[in-house]
């Protein structure tokens, strides 16, 4: 009996909140990605070196344009909530893979790289594509739609 006390009771480790790459500026710690530039037919992700929060001096300074036509953001998964989820796994990030083609031969510098939902679940194959993906597409390519969409494009 005196050797039950000698095993501590372990608790497993809190699991981090996985955060979600393509997020909307009023999700749930969202913070600032990136800042999109180039043209509205090819446009990508120039990555953040620092943690920039959302705040509504922030989402001004995107005016006239849309912040989300300015800015990618990044905030803390919804799961259940998201359409994109299937329970267990992103589907928009399995759909970036096999659909769209990578636009690095690295990994870009990602500030959420060790907490991104794409990257635990795709891997590497999914950075090498997350340039790409913005949430504004005015005239996306049929690969674009369908992986966004998730479904046949008619």
């Amino acid at each position: 009996m005196a050797n039950q006390h000698l095993v501590p009771n372990i608790a497993p480790a809190p699991q981090k909140a996985l955060l979600c790459p393509s997020a909307q500026p009023d999700m749930e710690g969202a913070r600032v990605l990136g800042v999109i530039s180039g043209s509205a037919e090819q446009s990508q992700v120039a990555y953040l070196n620092s943690n920039v929060p959302v705040t509504a001096g922030l989402l001004a300074a995107a005016a006239p344009l849309k912040p989300t036509e300015v800015f990618r953001f990044a905030a803390h998964c919804e799961e259940n909530k998201c359409r994109h989820f299937d329970g267990s796994h992103c589907q928009l990030a399995t759909r970036i893979v096999q659909i769209l083609p990578a636009v690095t031969d690295g990994l870009p510098p990602c500030l959420i790289r060790a907490e991104c939902r794409w990257f635990q679940q795709e891997g590497k194959a999914a950075c090498m594509r997350c340039p790409q993906v913005v949430t504004e597409s005015y005239e996306p390519d049929e690969d674009f739609k369908r992986a966004a969409l998730g479904q046949a494009i008619p």
